[in-house]
């Protein structure tokens, strides 16, 4: 039996497989010899017998092999509408595994699309990774961020918060850790929309660097806003009227994913 394939995308491979175990079959139960087409919407099978035999089938339009859904969640809230999902190495698409060997880095980007409002900065301002896609009181949990915008991971791991590519949006290197490996994972975070002039201890975004303590992500010459990372954050003016109306938190899920171990 001979298969040959024409151009035809991804989505075919699982329909041919398919069509290669059916004329497997069908050709052992009639010794016959068999050729294979798989086109981009149809499947031709040819076998010679006494003579040429012509099966053609057409793929229903609505058909698609099951292939990887990337894990990226839409959150509406008012006129806002919240991202956040896993993404690729460079964090120009969407992740193409939900499987990451221990120690590897797991990149992730939320953002806030904003219709009416003025320009806002977004904070990641809590994320704890959970084997369950919702939190209970007896929910196992694991901080990454927390204190209202510190990045703990980055006290021990190469986690970090990536430069910006523009305010409405961030990213998020996370290392990854010990826990839950091989399960499914799930991580929840607290998105907060914030105007960008309204900084303080418990709106930011904070990460430590080795050889230089905590920074802050959107203007170093403020990293002492960070200064409360390892003892609590409280806020030391209070916030404006204008801070508080563009002020708006939504709570995320990230996931299922898996942590794996380096030798599996």
């Amino acid at each position: 039996m001979h298969c040959v394939s024409s151009k035809h995308s991804v989505m075919m491979v699982s329909f041919c497989q398919g069509a290669l175990l059916l004329s497997l079959a069908a050709a052992m139960a009639v010794y016959a010899d068999m050729n294979v087409d798989c086109g981009p919407d149809f499947v031709m099978l040819l076998w010679t017998e006494s003579r040429p035999q012509f099966k053609f089938f057409a793929l229903p339009k609505d058909w698609y092999a099951t292939i990887y859904d990337p894990v990226f969640k839409t959150y509406s809230l008012g006129d806002l509408q919240f991202n956040i999902g896993l993404m690729n190495d460079d964090f120009s698409g969407p992740a193409e595994s939900t499987r990451f060997p221990l120690g590897s880095i797991i990149p992730i980007m939320a953002s806030v699309v904003q219709e009416t409002h003025q320009p806002l900065l977004l904070l990641l301002e809590e994320c704890v990774a959970a084997t369950t896609p919702e939190l209970y009181p007896e929910s196992t949990m694991y901080p990454i961020i927390s204190n209202q915008g510190c990045l703990l991971e980055s006290l021990s791991s190469r986690s970090k918060f990536e430069p910006r590519q523009k305010s409405s949006e961030i990213r998020l290197s996370l290392q990854t850790f010990t826990f839950a490996m091989g399960e499914e994972v799930f991580i929840h975070c607290k998105l907060l929309a914030w105007d960008p002039n309204g900084l303080d201890s418990t709106k930011k975004a904070c990460h430590f660097v080795e050889g230089h303590g905590w920074e802050l992500l959107d203007n170093l010459a403020q990293s002492n806003l960070c200064d409360c990372c390892e003892s609590k954050c409280k806020s030391r003016r209070q916030r404006s009227v204008a801070s508080e109306k563009y002020g708006m938190v939504q709570k995320a899920v990230i996931g299922p994913f898996t942590i794996t171990d380096v030798y599996s």
